[in-house]
């Protein structure tokens, strides 16, 4: 039986592809298991959506290869690389990681794992002298609800791809290039998952593609000859989707993450606020505040709609928690357009924010711009939003201070609030008593940076963590 180890890199996206690949290598009968090294087959499931994110995977395959040399008894290891490196660079990867990999495959091979792995121990026994690259130039794939998969998620959340790829122009991006033109499930299909999911035991599932709020509008423009013009459809497919979830039976959350504020209308915000089990927490993108910045970033948006919009937002949405996330050091951005930035977070308050410095990804337009930003400089302006923020989140988590919160435990002693994404927000420290998966009703008693404190008296996260060294 041939036993398969594979390593998950990157986002919540890749994570439901890999989770394909487990369900189907189950289905074909192969064993996976977690240690690398007692495999027979290595696939590492790669990221490169900045350049960091390459770095790591390359490390992470250049590891597994010299782990491979090392062990007399595994030289004979395959290594497979899979995902949106793979798709981006095979042709290059093929010749420069020649040695170390034996096979490429692409995001529209990961239903073809297994065959794909019994073939290169086929092609073994004829000493096949170069890595085989199946990576096919645009990736069309798209999962359906009775698609093998195996959950890498705890028992209690889940990730839902209800589509893939993206149409946005973005100068600063390349995920269109590799995951290809947006293409929607139906409704149908997701609730089905949704369905299956939730009788399984989940608490919260998680709406996720690159752009969710473009859901379904995809299907509407290649209807030409509908009655329904595009412009009145924009949405409609997202908000049938969340009212068909919201009347699923059961106690659960519904998240909605990567939505992008071009698409968003005062239809969704209605149907958030009517539908209770859609957690109160949006996450949205806004790369920046300036027009000159958002012009030449192409978001598609400007300063004044992405302000009327956040506020249509919370006046409809009460309680509503929003993340949203910048780009720092895009070609151009002068200290004026921080400025700006700053004045924007100082008064729209953002719940969750996080800061990215720009990356000159290779094949993007953005990274042909003229004006490119020092590293020193992009390291500052970082430095100077990040501190920004940290001080709005301090404000904001003393003001829990009393307040009761539903919260679902993720593990003894720490759980997540309604505004709390797995593994990109904050956490909520909790008494160890109270069962890990499920859903429990808390008093807030403190803050400490990003997270809350619901604990007794007396005890904090130190004391904790101090009290585990003792031991």
């Amino acid at each position: 039986m041939i036993k398969v180890s594979l390593i998950s890199l990157g986002c919540a996206k890749n994570l439901v592809d890999s989770e394909i690949m487990v369900g189907h290598l189950h289905q074909a009968g192969m064993t996976v298991i977690p240690d690398a090294e007692q495999a027979d087959v290595v696939i590492v499931n790669t990221c490169s959506f900045i350049d960091s994110s390459k770095e790591e995977s390359i490390g992470h395959i250049l590891e597994v290869h010299r782990n491979r040399g090392l062990r007399k008894r595994r030289q004979s290891q395959k290594v497979i690389v899979a995902g949106c490196m793979a798709q981006r660079f095979s042709t290059d990867l093929s010749t420069a990681l020649h040695d170390e990999v034996d096979a490429f495959i692409g995001l529209d091979q990961i239903t073809q794992v297994a065959p794909i792995i019994s073939g290169l121990f086929a092609r073994e026994a004829a000493a096949a002298p170069v890595p085989e690259n199946l990576v096919t130039r645009h990736s069309t794939y798209i999962p359906d609800y009775d698609t093998p998969r195996f959950r890498l998620t705890p028992k209690h959340f889940a990730y839902v791809k209800i589509a893939e790829g993206c149409n946005h122009p973005c100068t600063f991006c390349i995920i269109p290039q590799i995951r290809g033109r947006h293409r929607s499930r139906t409704v149908a299909s997701v609730v089905a998952e949704a369905r299956q999911l939730v009788t399984e035991g989940v608490r919260e599932l998680n709406l996720i593609s690159q752009d969710t709020t473009f859901f379904g509008m995809d299907t509407w423009a290649e209807r030409p000859n509908s009655r329904t013009p595009v412009d009145s459809a924009r949405g409609t497919a997202l908000t049938t989707l969340l009212r068909q979830l919201n009347a699923i039976e059961g106690d659960f959350w519904i998240r909605l993450l990567y939505t992008h504020p071009a698409h968003w209308s005062d239809e969704l915000i209605r149907t958030i606020a009517e539908c209770p089990k859609v957690a109160r927490y949006i996450d949205i993108p806004l790369q920046h505040i300036s027009d000159r910045m958002l012009g030449a970033m192409q978001r598609e948006t400007g300063g004044g709609y992405i302000r009327d919009l956040l506020g249509r937002i919370r006046a409809g949405i009460p309680g509503i928690a929003i993340r949203t996330t910048f780009i720092t050091g895009f070609p151009g951005e002068t200290d004026a357009d921080v400025d700006e930035l700053c004045t924007f977070i100082r008064e729209t308050r953002f719940e969750r924010l996080g800061v990215f410095r720009y990356s000159q990804e290779e094949g993007t337009r953005a990274a042909k711009l003229d004006r490119q930003v020092p590293a020193k400089t992009k390291e500052a302006r970082w430095r100077r939003l990040m501190a920004l923020q940290q001080e709005i989140a301090a404000e904001l988590g003393a003001g829990q201070v009393g307040r009761r919160l539903r919260v679902l435990v993720e593990e003894p002693g720490i759980a997540r609030g309604e505004a709390d994404a797995p593994d990109i927000d904050g956490r909520v420290y909790v008494p160890r008593s109270l069962p890990a998966g499920e859903f429990a009703d808390v008093t807030i008693t403190g803050s400490e940076g990003y997270d809350l404190l619901a604990l007794p008296p007396g005890e904090t996260p130190a004391v904790r963590r101090a009290a585990r060294q003792a031991q």
